[in-house]
């Protein structure tokens, strides 16, 4: 096992991408190389930012990597705001995956605060 699967951000936002793939599944046709292509990029970047910059020696490469885990987690909230508006998703889907989303921002933000650079 690896450092990073133990951190709770990381299995929170693996959580996240579970959740994302479930909403988008149900998404028109015609979104599967759009919308849908950028939601889900989104969210295994969060992960995978973790995963990366986890691995890095320094601690500034470290803070960096879980910045854009952060970029990354924004633009999903985005998408799924979007998805809402064109009726792709529930206004109780949305608040659903919002709550999660909530709570790895201010997980994110924590873990990146205690990397002192």
């Amino acid at each position: 096992m690896y450092r990073f699967n133990k951190l709770e951000i990381y299995k929170l936002s693996r959580e996240l991408i579970k959740e994302n793939y479930k909403l988008t599944r149900k998404f028109p046709k015609l979104e599967s190389y759009s919308l849908v292509q950028q939601m889900n990029r989104s969210s295994v970047s969060i992960a995978s930012n973790i995963a990366e910059g986890t691995a890095r020696n320094g601690n500034k490469d470290k803070k960096h990597f879980i910045n854009i885990s952060y970029s990354s987690l924004m633009e999903l909230v985005c998408q799924l705001e979007v998805s809402y508006d064109l009726g792709y998703i529930s206004e109780t889907e949305l608040k659903s995956i919002l709550t999660k989303t909530k709570n790895l921002v201010v997980k994110l933000n924590n873990f990146s605060n205690s990397i002192k650079c």
